[in-house]
């Protein structure tokens, strides 16, 4: 019987977890253009794939496609939360339309000529008059670029924020794999004791049931139901698994060839380390395989409820 060694490296070093990224964060930033100012909110949280919900104000309606491919450039995974919005100075955002004041004066002054006892208009009046106050308009190229530069700065803080969270769901990752090892190296030793009881108890069970039958046919029954009850084979995947996810997280994702978003992969790896477990469960030939298997299983639970949350 071939034996599988289960690896366990103890704890697993410091530093710094820069290519796991949760789903979750949050980042806004501001930028003061004279006429007004325009803030960008960023709210980040899981989904299964890129998924941008926008609020935009009408002033900045056609820079929305400019922010959208921002975001698809630097984020994979999660459900954005977007709101560009404009502040208007109070003071700054108009000016006086000098050529409907003219027009204002001159009809004015032909009603004065005509109502001479009439009171001379107030300034009040004129500010109130249709077209009296205009709108500043800001020039479409700074406009863009204020909008381009503050999506990167609001960007940067929320793939900040999203690496700070991938850093602490790492860490229970980790943690998670490491007590798996544990208890894969804990109950190896017992394997091959406990596969030889069972074949003993196997054959016992043979011979009061088929009585005074033939020897070489008791114990091609007992071979048959011991290989029915080898679990190398699933100790060596569950280790060639528990090695793939550290792969993943040391490398982002690009270990053996693959790529893409690492929680992905780790939520596949996370099914087949939980289909590995039923089947050391179903041929757990002693209790404490047997018990090995249902924490092995509510381990990996736990790591794939992390998983859902990485990027």
């Amino acid at each position: 019987m071939i034996r599988v060694p289960i690896p366990y490296r103890g704890a697993f070093p410091a530093h710094q977890f820069t290519l796991i990224h949760s789903m979750t964060g949050y980042a806004v930033a501001t930028t003061d253009l004279g006429a007004g100012s325009i803030g960008l909110e960023l709210k980040s949280v899981n989904a299964r794939f890129l998924d941008l919900q926008f609020r935009v104000a009408d002033e900045l309606r056609a820079l929305e496609p400019l922010v959208r491919e921002r975001i698809a450039a630097r984020l994979a995974r999660g459900k954005i939360d977007c709101r560009l919005h404009w502040n208007a100075a109070a003071t700054a955002s108009q000016r006086l339309n000098a050529e409907a004041i003219g027009r204002l004066k001159a009809m004015a002054a032909e009603a004065a000529a005509l109502f001479p006892q009439a009171a001379p208009l107030r300034i009040a009046d004129v500010l109130r008059w249709p077209g009296a106050l205009e709108e500043i308009a800001l020039e479409p190229g700074r406009l863009r670029d204020a909008v381009a530069a503050l999506a990167e700065r609001a960007l940067d803080e929320l793939c900040a924020t999203r690496a700070r969270e991938g850093a602490k769901l790492e860490a229970i990752v980790r943690e998670r794999l490491a007590e798996m090892r544990r208890r894969l190296a804990a109950v190896a030793p017992l394997v091959p004791e406990a596969a030889a009881a069972y074949r003993a108890k196997l054959a016992e069970r043979l011979r009061e049931a088929l009585g005074a039958a033939d020897e070489e046919r008791l114990r091609a029954e007992a071979a048959l139901f011991a290989a029915k009850t080898d679990i190398d084979e699933e100790l060596e995947r569950l280790a060639a698994h528990l090695d793939e996810v550290e792969r993943v997280l040391e490398t982002g994702g690009a270990a053996a060839g693959g790529g893409g978003p690492v929680g992905k992969r780790l939520d596949f790896l996370a099914q087949e380390l939980n289909r590995e477990a039923n089947t050391l469960a179903a041929k757990a030939a002693a209790r404490a395989i047997s018990d090995c298997a249902l924490e092995l299983k509510l381990l990996v639970e736990q790591l794939r409820e992390q998983a859902q949350n990485i990027e």
